[in-house]
This record gives C-alpha cells, structure tokens and sequence, in this order.
C-alpha cells in the first residue's frame, strides 16, 4: 500500500515522501497515529497544495524579515535612564527595554527573544545589538543609552 508520510519516521523515511508498505502497518499504525496518509491522488494534490502555500508563506515571511532589518538598520534607537556620575546606570537596560524602545519609536513590535544581547546594558554610552527578525537574518542596531533629564 502507497502512503505520504505527514511526519518523519525514523527507518521509514521523512516527511512528504511516498512510502510503499505493507498494508496491516498503514491501517493498523501509521494512519491512526497521524503519521501518513493513503497516497490517494486527491491526497497528493492536497500536499501539492499546501507545500505550494507554505512556500509562499515563507518567501512572505522572508521579504518582511528584510523590510524589518532595514527599518531597524536606518538610524539609532535612544533609550533614557537614570544614571550616576561616573555614567553608570541605576538599573540595567534589557532586551525588554530595547524591544519597548523599538516599538515607541520605530513602531515596530519585536518579541524581546529576538535581541540578542550577551549582557545588560549598565553605562552610558553607544552600543550595537543584534536583532533576528527572520531565519538566517540578523539587524545590526544602534542602541543609544542617554541620561535621564
């Protein structure tokens, strides 16, 4: 019996590809688990379909990441905190922080995940930070931390 595997199995083969088993197996197991389907040509057409749809998606998916690096990359975010004489913080600046800053001013909404950053930000000062607003896509942005007036 001919079946389309919906999800990888391990000895069987990966997701998508048409398997020849016998037929106890794909009616006993691997159909009611969810793991395949008959490889009815009403079925292939579907996965057709939506293997068309999800590359879609992702070229979607992609041209926004880089309109999202672009707008990022096109000048500094400014971020006011309290900070002491010798320019330390009171506090530290977090990704949270950036991505709150990014949505005020650039109106931009990124999960605070998305910024890459190794450590607080405690001084004053002029720093770069990742952004990954895509698979594979990373923004270098500016971050300004300014004092509090």
């Amino acid at each position: 019996m001919k079946v389309i595997l919906i999800k990888d199995l391990q000895g069987i083969g990966k997701k998508g590809e048409t398997k020849e088993v016998k037929p106890g197996y794909a009616r006993n197991y691997l159909i009611p688990k969810g793991i395949a389907i008959e490889a009815t040509p009403e079925n292939v057409r579907y996965l057709e379909n939506q293997e068309q749809l999800a590359t879609i998606r992702k070229k979607k998916e992609l041209s926004r990441a880089k309109e999202v690096k672009n707008i990022l990359q096109e000048d500094s975010i400014t971020i006011s905190a309290k900070a002491g004489q010798d320019e330390k913080l009171f506090g530290a600046i977090t990704p949270e922080d950036i991505a709150e800053a990014i949505l005020q001013q650039k109106n931009l909404e990124i999960d605070k995940h998305q910024i890459l950053l190794e450590q607080p930000i405690k001084k004053l000062g002029v720093y770069k930070v990742s952004v990954r607003t895509g698979e594979n896509i990373t923004a270098e942005v500016k971050i300004r931390v300014v004092r509090e007036s």
